[in-house]
């Protein structure tokens, strides 16, 4: 094995970058390197105010992404946003509760109220799980894709009670038949109006009012069921508010949220349908996250802080495989290749489907499955050649910066081993295998040694350093965070 030289310090950032985030440059590692590590983990999980472009300069370059009716606009929307965010742990966090909340457009038939969904995750996904849970059980989305328009007083519907239970809090092997029943039943009378309808005072609800949808939460006391239920060993005249309480209290929530946070921060764990019967992968620190989730109230927030600054997350550096968009959006924010809006973030959110991670559309409601599943022979190629595309592109911003950095170091001159030891040094500092290593110097080596210090922009010495960068990115050890 062979470790590029590095400073521990700027290791660590970049770990906790590409986990809380999607990556960083290497000036943006040294800056956070001298605040301090903690100090970042506190300003990731509690970010100021956005520096966003806004709405209406972005609808200037990309006035379709108002079209809600097909996909392309929507993905590419949020795939834009991921790549030039200045609060990658707001991105992150919706892209978590994303997978685990998994709402398909296409039983929607139109993709903006999936788009208030993830805006809601980025609001309340660092908060309280109570909040963020009974917002979910409103949330007009996830009321269609779970069917509870369906759930009527006298004739429930299921569906979300189980989803609610199997796959969004507690996991199976915790609850009964009987539980699913009456949680279903706390939910009658949840369902969605219409606003268009409503600004008219008409009393009548469509799904397709003038040609388009706008949905909203509303409550009808006359279809709720108001009778005794008994849930989870607790009796009473619940609402769906009772059931979202009593659920949050439940050690297998905290269990099953735990699980999660470490199957996606810190390092993969089996699929998820495997849990009842696949012990943790580490249960010491599933138990530490589960502690804090008690002692913080239930805050998501909390156990991320928790969770970056315990040595299990210290010592799992690059134990999870990149999901698409992790890497979509990581190349994209090296590589610089999105600076303003452009067709570059229709190509990514495509290339993210391509992967097997189409955004907005997961398989179904359990989501994706992650960790080696990821890669298969026709999805590696897809990664290889994305990745090299845009790493290798030395118009690109941020590979141009490599370059200049490079330039300064070692009077800008290298051999081809030494060239190898310092891009992967930038780029990660990213550890690799010596037989990846020398491939990679027989490749840049095969015109002798390299000078950056006479190099103009786009001529061939940069042209040979920017295809470095591009196999480096195509590299086994590069698919890891």
């Amino acid at each position: 094995m062979v470790i590029a030289e590095r400073s521990t310090d700027i290791s660590l950032m970049a770990h906790l970058m590409r986990r809380a985030g999607f990556g960083a440059s290497r000036d943006e590692l040294e800056r956070r390197a001298q605040v301090g590590y903690e100090a970042t983990v506190d300003e990731l999980l509690s970010p100021g105010q956005a520096n966003y472009m806004p709405e209406d300069i972005i609808l200037r370059y990309h006035c379709n992404v108002l079209e809600s009716r097909v996909l392309d606009p929507a993905a590419a929307r949020w795939m834009y946003r991921l790549a030039t965010t200045d609060r990658p742990m707001e991105e992150k966090i919706a892209l978590f509760w994303h997978g685990i909340f998994a709402t398909d457009w296409t039983k929607l038939n139109q993709t903006l109220s999936i788009l208030v969904q993830i805006d809601m995750f980025r609001r309340l996904g660092l908060g309280r799980f109570d909040d963020l849970l009974l917002e979910l059980a409103r949330d007009p989305a996830m009321m269609i894709m779970l069917d509870n328009q369906d759930n009527h007083n006298g004739s429930i519907n299921e569906n979300w009670g189980r989803e609610l239970l199997e796959l969004f809090s507690m996991g199976i092997g915790n609850y009964s038949e009987d539980d699913i029943k009456e949680a279903s039943r706390a939910f009658t009378g949840w369902t969605l109006g219409n606003a268009e309808y409503m600004a008219l005072r008409v009393e009548k609800d469509s799904v397709w009012p003038y040609s388009c949808i706008s949905w909203h939460f509303d409550y009808r006391d006359w279809d709720h069921d108001d009778g005794e239920k008994t849930f989870l060993g607790d009796t009473g005249n619940f609402n769906g508010e009772d059931i979202v309480e009593i659920i949050c209290r439940q050690p297998a929530t905290a269990q099953f949220i735990a699980r999660h946070i470490y199957d996606f921060f810190v390092a993969d764990e089996a699929p998820v349908p495997q849990w009842p019967y696949t012990p943790p992968r580490d249960p010491e620190a599933v138990e530490y996250l589960v502690n804090v989730y008690f002692e913080s109230d239930h805050n998501i927030g909390e156990m991320l802080r928790a969770c970056f600054n315990s040595d299990f997350f210290k010592d799992a550096q690059f134990e999870r495989v990149k999901c698409p968009v992790e890497l979509v959006v990581g190349i994209l924010r090296q590589s610089g290749a999105i600076t303003r809006p452009s067709d570059t973030a229709f190509e990514a959110a495509r290339a993210a489907n391509f992967m097997g991670q189409a955004v907005l559309a997961p398989p179904s409601v359990e989501g994706w499955h992650e960790g080696v599943e990821w890669i298969n022979s026709g999805s590696i190629v897809e990664r290889v050649n994305f990745a090299s595309k845009h790493m290798s592109n030395v118009e690109n911003p941020g590979v141009q910066a490599i370059i200049d950095r490079l330039a300064s170091m070692n009077g800008g001159h290298f051999s081809p081993e030494g060239l190898v030891d310092a891009c992967l040094d930038v780029v990660g500092p990213l550890e690799v295998e010596d037989s990846t290593r020398d491939s990679l110097a027989q490749a840049v080596g095969r015109e002798g040694d390299i000078s950056l210090r006479d190099r103009t922009p786009g001529d061939d010495t940069e042209v040979r350093v920017g295809q470095l960068l591009g196999l480096i990115a195509t590299t086994r050890e590069y698919q890891f965070t």
